[in-house]
């Protein structure tokens, strides 16, 4: 009898590893990079992020933080987006600096990876950039939050 509950035991607990969200088993980073992203889109001071099983992504920075990739860009200290396959959409928390105004970025999507182009819709506007510029994460800039 003790045999067969610890086998239960086992089982139970096997489970349980497996029923375990993909974001404790994977950095923010790879987890990007297995969605077709670049594992730049969000900065290396990452605190911890959650991955629903709807594809609400929402990432967690130790504080604000500002980056630089072709333009400034500001990520809130949570970044929350639907992930899919080759995309962000509905992205909340990041804003990019166009023309000295900071736009928030409302979708981040990869077409065609062999075109070695991202697209940003940051509302009033597409950029389409190198994904090269997006390989490493960034560093936050946290001393002089507004100026770079």
């Amino acid at each position: 009898m003790a045999f067969h509950f610890s086998l239960l035991v086992g089982l139970i607990g096997f489970l349980i590893v497996l029923s375990l969200p993909l974001s404790h088993s994977l950095s923010i980073h790879d987890l990007l990079k297995t969605k077709g992203l670049p594992a730049g889109l969000v900065p290396k001071d990452v605190k911890s992020y959650t991955l629903s099983e709807t594809g609400l992504l929402e990432v967690y920075l130790e504080e604000p933080c500002l980056t630089k990739f072709d333009t400034n860009s500001f990520y809130e200290s949570v970044v929350r987006a639907n992930l899919t396959y080759g995309g962000l959409t509905g992205v909340e928390g990041m804003s990019q600096e166009e023309l000295f105004l900071w736009l928030p970025v409302k979708d981040i999507i990869v077409d065609d990876p062999k075109s070695g182009l991202i697209l940003f819709d940051i509302g009033v506007a597409h950029k389409q950039l190198s994904l090269s510029l997006f390989e490493d994460p960034p560093d936050c800039n946290l001393q002089g939050l507004w100026v770079f």
